[in-house]
């Protein structure tokens, strides 16, 4: 069961491990809802006219965790809105706590070895996994994720994120 404040549900922030799907489910859940999408690493993609990873190489990891805090604290002025977070979001600032007073938040919960299945298979580069394959690759997942899960932990509904759909989603949050 979903622990949070009734008037919360105006934001939903979609929380989890990179490759977990907070992307391509926020916009189902965003769909079928009828709520604003907002992917914030795709939003700061558009705002400095970079990608991530040329962002995390010219401008390092603590300029980005700066910019992402920024726009993450601009959702508040969001209603009706479904936010997908990038895979750190929740564990740098007080990011967490921001989204959990300020919204719904779902933690898409998956296995290091889902995870890592998921990543090598994308077709999306990742700046922190560039470079990693097979072992190395698991290894960086399992110890991150290990880092990341109490962070994760606090949100207020969990689901796993191997088979989530957004009428899980709907149903933890808004009941039956």
């Amino acid at each position: 069961m979903c622990t949070f404040v009734k008037n919360s549900i105006m934001r939903i922030y979609l929380v989890g491990f990179m490759g977990c799907g907070k992307s391509s489910l926020g916009k189902r859940l965003a769909r079928k809802l009828e709520y604003d999408f907002l992917d914030l690493d795709q939003e700061i993609e558009k705002r400095t006219g970079k990608t991530i990873q040329e962002i995390f190489m010219h401008e390092g990891e603590d300029w980005f965790r700066r910019k992402e805090k920024e726009l993450l604290h601009e959702t508040i002025s969001m209603q009706r809105s479904v936010i997908s977070t990038g895979g750190g979001t929740p564990c740098h600032f007080d990011n967490m706590e921001f989204m959990n007073e300020h919204g719904v938040t779902v933690y898409l919960k998956m296995s290091s070895v889902s995870l890592t299945y998921r990543l090598e298979n994308a077709r999306k580069k990742r700046p922190l996994v560039a470079d990693l394959k097979g072992g190395d690759l698991h290894r960086f997942v399992k110890d991150r994720l290990e880092e990341r899960e109490p962070f994760y932990a606090k949100a207020h509904c969990i689901i796993k994120g191997e088979s989530a759909k957004p009428s899980q989603i709907l149903t933890l949050i808004f009941g039956s």
